[in-house]
């Protein structure tokens, strides 16, 4: 099964509490980083793959900090792919393959600096940190991170981050932190293309 998730800023005390940027109602980093691997791990399995569309973390410390966020990466279950974002550095993904823990696949951890493009349920996914602008197209979709609480008003464009709005289209809320599986992707392309329809009339 794949997954995907983005934004998850482990480690960035600046985002807890209420705001309207990527709201994290949570007391501590602590809090919330637990949070978010607990809620990983109940739906990923080992052998599993998971597309992590950037911002992976934000440690107070910078540098100093790679290890303490390596060692809560080793805790997620699955292989891991990780798409740079703006907060991620080239350092930090050499710093990560350098330490990959390994997986009973061989590696743990992929790394790549713009995107990633995949098929699955008879779509293209352009897997990027910030949204593309696609124009007309057939059976391609965006899935992205970057924008937190925002969402671009086009229905090709998914955001999969932990604070997406796209979250709201799915049946029963999402737990914080729980990546999106690709039978959810499908369920909220059709919820979000059927609410752009109806803004228009």
């Amino acid at each position: 099964m794949k997954f995907f998730t983005a934004d998850t800023h482990y480690f960035h005390a600046d985002l807890l509490g209420d705001n309207d940027f990527a709201p994290r109602p949570f007391r501590t980093v602590t809090e919330m980083n637990e949070v978010m691997v607990t809620n990983w791990n109940r739906v990923v399995k080992d052998n599993d793959v998971v597309y992590n569309l950037g911002d992976i973390a934000m440690h107070p410390k910078y540098e100093a900090g790679y290890p303490e966020i390596l060692a809560l990466l080793t805790r997620l279950n699955g292989q891991i792919h990780f798409v740079k974002g703006n907060h991620d550095s080239r350092a930090f993904f050499k710093y990560l393959a350098t330490h990959d823990p390994g997986h009973s696949k061989g590696k743990k951890f992929f790394f790549h600096d713009v995107g990633v493009i995949i098929k699955f349920d008879h779509h293209q996914y352009y897997l990027t940190h910030y949204p593309v602008l696609l124009g007309i197209t057939k059976n391609i979709r965006n899935l992205h991170g970057h924008i937190h609480y925002s969402s671009i008003p086009i229905k090709e464009n998914l955001n999969v981050g932990v604070d997406a709005p796209e979250l709201s289209y799915l049946p029963e809320k999402q737990p914080f932190g729980m990546p999106i599986s690709e039978n959810q992707i499908g369920i909220i392309a059709t919820a979000k293309a059927a609410e752009l329809v109806k803004l228009r009339h």
